[in-house]
């Protein structure tokens, strides 16, 4: 198959929502309807003690939720469907906008009861600012909601989006029969029975055909009738340019736990997604249908695998082909690299693939090399912008628990730090370490997996800092900047790029010392060019 014909046919895309909204049963049941697995396991539903294929880590199996994100791939159709599932808790946040910058376009999940909620709103807005293509899929409508025009309203005005229904419910929570598909103008009846594996709906191409009467009953037929109208008349057609350029949004209705309407979204999504997009780098905009190839990595993850200790570097290719034993050009080491066995992924399971092309997420055995952000080329100097750093909201100084294992928790502290979980400060003073998170149940992710991956105890101490400034003097050799460091000793801190950091106690601290001291910039993410 040729180089542009496998970039058509790929399709990668993120899913977010708030958290509960049922986003990895969504993403379960994608991958049941790809073929990819035979049966689903809810997150929730403890009858099927299977868990989710995508939550693979201890903690997220005991709260249910997911934490960290992981990478599914399936072919459906001949497409080959990259799905990145992102942590909705908003204390993983990071994450998520990590994920963001290696997307093509996202599915928004919303909870029919519960509406609009604040870490979608977040996270939209961060899809609006770089124009990403979202399709929103409104869920769980087998439970009692709010009311479907109500919903749609309050998707325009709570995200500021443009919405055209490209599927219609008919009846909510107990009296939900069905949904009607607008786009392929087919109706689809809910029978409500097999959660698990996958069941064929009734098709009706036409509305004014009686036997729907008799499908749905005439009350609720007619209801259905009133509403597609009113939909026409109200809602603008689906466009796809508009779509495309972030526009648009496309909503569909269904209830993923039931497998009800996931089949409409993903035969809907495969034809109208982006393929893979170009991406704009520092230096010029990398479009993906270049021979060369491009790629950065978003994502490390370390120990995938608890037997082996294994840290695997996500990267997202932008252009060309990336293949097995090539030798990359590693841009902020200036080093060349081969990998001999990279990955694709399919949740736990992970093969070694020989070539990848643009928009394929590629897993790299990583011994400590790559930092987020970091960008492979075949010789190139680029860098791909967009994943920051930001300031850590939370703070504790961290304590070793255990004296005999202290090597161990520093290099299980230095490994989770590269993975993105958190920040690692150390006190110029006294070098001791200080974790920033986002925020505050990182603190816990984070106990967890020394104790249980890096075998080390750790334990925590307050410290009240508002926050992590990283600071970019004018002149080093100035009088005003060593003025500064020896007033501000006490809350000076290297982070693990060296660069120095100012903990600084509250926003009037902030202010007092950018007024004292004006040559001496104070940034709230670390990336800036030092």
């Amino acid at each position: 198959m040729s180089f542009l014909k496998e970039i058509a046919r790929r399709r990668t895309f993120g899913i977010i929502s708030h958290p509960d909204a049922g986003k990895t049963t969504l993403t379960e049941k994608l991958l049941l309807f790809g073929g990819a697995i035979q049966e689903a396991g809810a997150v929730k539903n403890n009858k099927i003690k299977k868990g989710a294929t995508s939550d693979f880590m201890e903690i997220e199996r005991q709260r249910g939720i997911s934490v960290a994100t992981s990478v599914l791939a399936f072919i459906y159709k001949d497409k080959k469907i990259n799905i990145l599932d992102t942590p909705g808790h908003k204390d993983f946040a990071e994450d998520t906008f990590r994920t963001l910058t290696a997307v093509d376009s996202v599915i928004v999940v919303i909870d029919v009861a519960k509406g609009v909620e604040p870490q979608t709103e977040k996270l939209v807005e961060v899809c609006r600012m770089r124009s990403i293509p979202m399709l929103v899929f409104i869920n769980k409508l087998d439970r009692e909601g709010k009311d479907a025009f109500d919903l749609l309203d309050e998707v325009e005005q709570k995200l500021g989006l443009r919405v055209t229904p490209m599927s219609f419910p008919i009846g909510m929570g107990y009296d939900f029969k069905g949904i009607y598909n607008i786009w392929e103008k087919k109706l689809n009846l809910f029978s409500g029975d097999n959660k698990t594996t996958i069941s064929e709906g009734v098709q009706f191409d036409d509305l004014s055909n009686p036997e729907l009467d008799k499908a749905v009953g005439k009350k609720a037929a007619d209801t259905l009738r009133e509403e597609i109208e009113l939909i026409s008349e109200v809602y603008p057609d689906f466009n796809r340019d508009e779509y495309l350029k972030g526009e648009l949004q496309p909503v569909f209705f269904g209830s993923a736990l039931n497998n009800f309407g996931v089949k409409e979204l993903l035969e809907a999504f495969i034809e109208i997604a982006p393929s893979p997009q170009p991406k704009k780098a520092e230096e010029r905009l990398v479009d993906s249908k270049e021979k060369k190839m491009t790629g950065f990595v978003f994502k490390i993850h370390a120990n995938m695998d608890p037997k082996h200790r294994d840290r695997l570097a996500f990267i997202k290719i932008v252009s060309g082909t990336f293949k097995r034993n090539s030798p990359y050009l590693h841009v902020r080491n200036g080093k060349k690299v081969k990998f001999s066995s990279p990955n694709a992924f399919f949740a736990e399971k992970k093969e070694i693939v020989d070539e990848s092309f643009p928009g394929d997420i590629v897993g790299i055995h990583d011994t400590g090399n790559f930092k987020i952000g970091d960008t492979l080329t075949e010789g190139e100097d680029l860098n791909f912008r967009g994943i920051p750093s930001f300031s850590p909201e939370h703070f504790r100084y961290v304590n070793n628990a255990d004296p005999m294992k202290s090597k161990q928790l520093y290099k299980g502290l230095d490994q989770l730090m590269d993975e993105g979980v958190a920040q690692l400060f150390i006190l110029e003073m006294n070098g001791r370490r200080v974790i920033g998170t986002v925020g505050a149940l990182q603190f816990e992710v984070i106990q967890y997996r020394l104790e249980h991956e890096y075998g080390a105890k750790c334990t925590y101490e307050n410290l009240s800092v508002h926050k992590a400034c990283w600071v970019e003097p004018e002149d080093k050799k100035n009088d005003e900047f060593k003025e500064f460091k020896r007033v501000k000793q006490r809350y000076l801190a290297k982070d693990k790029q060296g660069q120095l950091v100012f903990l600084a106690d509250s926003a009037f601290t902030i202010q007092m010392t950018q007024s004292k001291y004006p040559s001496v910039k104070l940034h709230f993410t670390s990336e800036f060019k030092k």
